[in-house]
């Protein structure tokens, strides 16, 4: 089904020619390169590979870094509206686009020396090298404080011994951002794959983002040059500025997964007939229907503001935090309630909604969880850390 779009508020109004095309560009990669083909990827827990060049050649990777490092230089609105696009195609396509650039890409422009930036975010940009984040271990997820994972100096360089887990794109990636305790404080190191000691098994059997890889990362020993030390990296604060870019991308991901369950209800409940007339008529039906956009308009209207506000420099991170719980949530509701209104046809491949509404579950957890979210904003509020 050809995607018509989503705007009741017209928010194609807020948009500059530029954000449109930008936005338009991706939606019809994504109608006609992801939506064929990503189904086939889920069921077979397989990432579409083959869609890494044509999404570098578009300038999705990186997309707001500046174009002296191959980047594209968008602003931050036409970066969502990519995560959107991308999303709304499937979360593991968008989470693999959002980590080469917001957790790899961008730790290495904002911590990186000079040489660092010009040695690896042209090749990143270019797809010709693959990233990944690891902040996250086995028994450290909400509290990356307490973190095992070490790195040692030695005269020959870092040494680094750890495990991290959950981490997307980790076995087909080239370069690893690692967070590590260092000499008493988080540093982060850019450690390429391939080096003695590093390990990347794939995490097997999940039922969420199965379209994307999943890794741990095993770190024995691995021997990193002094120049591969993030030298403007130190404190906590640094992984969770990260964090904070990708939670923004997901803040307008989630939004697009809504729009598609929303469309695909929309018409499966106009072209189904109970009762001698189709379910659309029915008050029960259209009362969902009513929820969902205004639902998805409030999310729109939050990310839009949210990347105005990113751009203007008035960001703070908490306002990022509400846009990341209050879309994902709608986004998994809106799902459920698609779901609800197919029947059992939701809950097959043929249709894209229960394949959302599994990968939205692991977005309500990761880059921050929704109780996590929930906590940032109660802090705000009231001036008193509930996690401390």
């Amino acid at each position: 089904m050809p995607f018509k779009g989503v705007d009741f508020y017209r928010i194609d109004d807020l948009l500059s020619d530029e954000e449109r095309m930008v936005r338009d560009t991706v939606r019809r990669f994504v109608d006609e390169r992801v939506v064929p083909i990503i189904d086939k990827h889920f069921e077979e827990a397989t990432f579409p590979s083959e869609l890494i060049p044509e999404m570098a050649e578009m300038g999705l990777f990186g997309g707001t870094l500046p174009e002296e490092y191959g980047c594209a230089n968008m602003n931050n609105v036409a970066y969502g509206l990519v995560m959107q696009e991308l999303e709304r195609g499937d979360s593991g396509l968008r989470s693999f686009v959002s980590v080469q650039g917001a957790l790899v890409m961008y730790p290495i422009f904002t911590f990186g020396t000079e040489e660092q930036k010009q040695k690896w975010l042209p090749l990143l940009a270019r797809g010709q090298k693959i990233g990944c984040f690891g902040l996250t271990e086995p028994d450290h997820g909400s509290d990356p404080a307490g973190m095992e994972t070490r790195g040692r100096r030695t005269n020959k360089g870092w040494v680094l011994n750890g495990t991290k887990r959950w981490i997307t794109n980790g076995t087909i990636s080239d370069v690893a951002i690692i967070w590590a305790k260092a000499e008493g404080d988080i540093r982060g190191f850019i450690v390429e794959t391939k080096i003695p000691g590093f390990q990347a098994p794939e995490i097997k059997n999940k039922l969420s983002l199965r379209a994307s890889v999943t890794s741990d990362l095993i770190l024995d020993d691995v021997l990193v040059p002094d120049g591969n030390l993030l030298p403007n990296s130190s404190g906590l604060k640094a992984p969770l500025m990260c964090l904070n870019q990708a939670r923004y991308g997901i803040a307008w991901g989630a939004i697009g997964a809504a729009m598609a369950c929303y469309e695909w209800a929309v018409e499966y409940t106009k072209g189904r007939i109970q009762f001698d007339k189709p379910i659309a008529q029915f008050q029960l039906v259209q009362e969902k229907l009513a929820h969902m956009l205004t639902e998805i308009t409030k999310g729109q209207l939050l990310a839009w503001r949210l990347g105005r506000l990113k751009d203007e420099g008035k960001l703070h991170f908490s306002q990022t935090s509400m846009a990341k719980r209050n879309n994902v949530r709608v986004g998994l509701e809106t799902a459920r309630l698609a779901r609800d209104l197919m029947g059992a046809n939701g809950i097959t491949l043929e249709y894209p909604i229960f394949r959302h509404m599994c990968n939205l579950e692991s977005v309500y957890t990761y880059e921050g969880t929704d109780h996590i979210h929930t906590l940032i904003l109660g802090e705000h509020i009231t001036g008193l850390p509930a996690y401390k």
